[in-house]
């Protein structure tokens, strides 16, 4: 089983919503072989509280304008910083970049398909890396 074509729209699109807020280290995994809950995770970070929200918000944004999407579930919004917005097919995680570091949420997940991001995302997270 593999994620459905749905899944792999959600997170083309919140993966570009989040490139264009600066986030970090943006990945994609394919973790229906693995869970039955979700077809996808999205992981990205941030540098601070602020533009963790900023991101959150613009991926909500574009979710709920070019696909119809609405989460199902949003936790973590109060602290800010890891903010998970669940929408059945996929679930995005936006972490401060310290708790992205602790967590490491990409070894856990190492295992399962990338899921294969646009090339602007891919763009963008070569320039924030070098930055």
């Amino acid at each position: 089983m593999t994620a459905s074509d749905r899944a792999v729209q959600l997170v083309r699109i919140a993966a570009e919503a989040a490139a264009d807020k600066l986030a970090d280290d943006i990945l994609a995994y394919d973790v229906s072989e693995q869970l039955v809950i979700t077809d996808a995770f999205l992981l990205c970070s941030a540098t601070n509280d602020r533009q963790v929200r900023a991101i959150v918000d613009e991926i909500e944004d574009r979710l709920r304008t070019e696909a119809d999407a609405k989460p199902v579930r949003r936790e973590g919004e109060r602290e800010g910083r890891w903010i998970l917005l669940d929408y059945i097919d996929i679930v995005v995680h936006v972490q401060h970049e310290e708790d992205r570091t602790f967590y490491a949420l990409e070894r856990l997940w190492k295992d399962c398909p990338a899921i294969s991001l646009p090339e602007s995302v891919m763009q963008a997270n070569l320039q924030r890396a070098r930055t």
